[in-house]
């Protein structure tokens, strides 16, 4: 090995083990603060996206490859200023007097704007770094609205503000950078993430996967169908629609190319199934707090009502996987641990779901909820030898948390940007209005164009930020033709998690083909078949009361039988087959029984609903008559 290349290394070492002591500190800075609360809000944001910016560029280097010592040095030394001038620029913003306010009348100082400009740039650099150039794009696009406005034409034009006026909407107020979105994700976000890092350092994650494989593993597509159950059990956990694939994928798609699954349908169950625990309760993504923020409903509410629908969407995904092993001919596997015997090693890991489920249903605070999350697992893991963690595992954990957290605060903030713009410069309304006029004023025109802007922000942008820039702006349209704030929220909230599993990029997709070593477009199709509950379930939310509320149990149960009416006719559909072999004709009564469903008439849902019901049972006699027949020839 080369002087220069050891000097590299050398250096790489000591950075890794800065970035270590770094990301635990956060972690315990973050306990403290959710424990205590004593920090103010324009003290505590400026310090944890200091902290995160610092960490970012300690982890993710300007220059990658360590081949030139000296362009590799040169990027160290770079980054090294970077992170000095964050650390100087936080400091001012932290020390700023917001009780004077006469930086309101006469604009803020020069050191105060270097200081806020210094934060801005390197916000979105660290965006660049951690989520791509897309997101970096779209924030820089609405800070150049703000400014040049006052230049485009009457119908989308602004006032036009000054940058000392934009750096001191969006820095220092809690409008903008350090605005809702940023203290969702340093508080909430962030302790759910370090308690989903507790989960897979106590061995907890693995538990999940096996009594998933005990339940299902046994019935025809077992291990695809274990994937589900165990990418539901997880991905309400993590949050993370990508990590949740690679986690449980690096164990199921192989289970599922043995059993017979072709390789893109491996990667496409795994993908559909991991991105659906972002709508999973208890804990679900990053979104569901921030939407707690947004509408001011408690997240309690917001817990409750999204059972049912998280139910079906799965409840979708597995009728596809069991009609996929249906047309394969697939069967169970030959040898699964009991459940009885995978309880007894795990049941402790089930407590801490308990508890924080629980507390969040009795509305206690989610950052303590999380933080007593946290305790629990760690008490539960020590409780039980086999489970038990060492010192070092423990920090390995609360390092592992605080980096999963990095791209979420750094996308939370940039995505302050986009609301702060919005709010600063009114584009929401006239967004919305522009809406109306192409929908022509139908729910599902606005519907559609939600979804298409839903896929295409989604692209480039993580799931929490492409809802929260897409709610800003869509939310409004929905509730302007009648749909409930939940509701419409909801909508938005479900539809920004398509992009993991919609071409042209899919994200969880793509993770899922690398670990099947198959086509990645092959894959995000398949993706994109299982996970249609993604725009069905929505769309009912929208014509139908799936979202429950109270006083409305009837049309509830309504909405659930017609969700479901609906699934099993396009499953059907598209499939082409239910128990067995469906002809042309039940197709086509399927396909024009599940639209019967949207209709908003009850007599013409319950011909539908019969139509199915009726399809259905003479597809299960034909089966059983040809499994007679088949039994009568051997």
């Amino acid at each position: 090995m080369s002087e220069s290349t050891t000097t590299c290394k050398w250096i790489s070492d000591k950075i890794v083990l800065i970035a270590a002591l770094a990301a635990i500190s956060l972690s315990i800075f973050q306990i403290w603060q959710g424990i205590t609360a004593d920090l103010a809000a324009t003290i505590f944001r400026p310090i944890h996206l200091s902290w995160v910016l610092i960490l970012v560029f300690f982890t993710l280097p300007l220059i990658k490859s360590q081949r030139s010592t000296g362009l590799y040095l040169m990027g160290r030394v770079i980054d090294l200023i970077f992170i000095a001038a964050i650390a100087w620029a936080s400091y001012h913003i932290v020390a700023f007097d917001y009780d004077d306010i006469s930086f309101l009348l006469d604009g803020l100082t020069t050191l105060d704007q270097i200081s806020g400009l210094i934060i801005l740039v390197l916000l979105l650099e660290a965006t660049r770094r951690t989520v791509g150039l897309v997101m970096v794009f779209i924030a820089a696009l609405f800070l150049v609205y703000a400014i040049f406005g006052n230049y485009l034409p009457g119908s989308v034009a602004s006032k036009g503000f000054a940058v000392e006026e934009i750096i001191r909407f969006h820095i220092y107020s809690t409008n903008g950078v350090y605005g809702a979105p940023l203290a969702i994700a340093a508080g909430v976000v962030f302790i759910f993430v370090l308690f989903g890092a507790f989960l897979q350092v106590t061995g907890a994650g693995k538990f999940f996967i096996d009594a998933s494989f005990s339940i299902a593993g046994k019935y025809r597509g077992g291990p695809a169908k274990a994937s589900v159950i165990a990418s539901a059990a997880l991905g309400s956990i993590s949050g993370s629609a990508i990590a949740n694939t690679v986690t449980t994928g690096a164990l199921t798609i192989p289970m599922m190319k043995k059993l017979g699954y072709k390789p893109e349908q491996a990667a496409g169950i795994e993908a559909a199934a991991s991105t659906g625990g972002q709508i999973m309760p208890p804990v679900m993504g990053a979104g569901a707090f921030v939407m707690a923020q947004f509408t001011g409903i408690p997240y309690s509410e917001i817990l409750l009502v999204s059972i049912a629908p998280a139910i079906l969407y799965f409840a979708c995904t597995l009728l596809y996987v069991h009609l996929m092993a249906c047309k394969l001919g697939l069967q169970g596997m030959e040898i699964t641990e009991k459940i009885s015997v995978v309880l007894k090693n795990g049941w402790h890991f089930l407590v801490p779901l308990i508890l924080i489920t629980s507390l969040l249903l009795m509305s206690y605070s989610p950052i303590l909820v999380g933080i007593s999350g946290c305790v629990a697992i760690l008490v539960a893991a020590m409780c039980r030898k086999h489970s038990r963690i060492t010192v070092a595992v423990f920090f390995e954990g609360m390092k592992e948390g605080a980096l999963l957290a990095l791209p979420i605060s750094v996308a939370c903030g940039t995505a302050g940007i986009v609301v702060g713009v919005v709010g600063q410069t009114g584009i929401g309304l006239q967004f919305t209005q522009f809406l109306m006029a192409l929908s022509g004023g139908y729910l599902w025109s606005v519907l559609g164009l939600i979804a298409i802007a839903a896929v295409i922000l989604g692209m480039g942008l993580p799931v929490t930020a492409a809802y929260i820039v897409l709610s800003i702006m869509a939310v409004p349209s929905l509730t302007e033709l009648g749909v409930g704030l939940l509701a419409a929220h909801m909508i938005v909230f479900w539809l920004s998690q398509t992009s993991n599993v919609t071409p042209p990029i899919a994200l969880a997709a793509f993770a899922a083909a690398g670990i099947a070593n198959t086509s990645p477009m092959r894959s995000a199709v398949q993706a994109f078949k299982l996970a249609q509950g993604f725009f069905i379930i929505p769309i009912m939310m929208a014509f139908s009361g799936l979202i429950w509320m109270e006083g409305q149990n009837i049309d509830f149960v309504i909405a659930i039988v017609l969700t479901i009416g609906l699934i099993v006719a396009f499953a059907g559909t598209i499939e082409g087959r239910l128990a067995t072999k469906l002809p042309l004709l039940a197709r086509g009564l399927l396909l024009i029984a599940g639209f019967t469903m949207l209709v908003p008439y009850l007599y013409i849902n319950i011909a539908g609903i019969a139509i199915i019901v009726m399809v259905c049972l003479v597809n299960y006699r034909l089966s059983r008559t040809e499994d007679e027949v088949v039994a009568a020839q051997i």
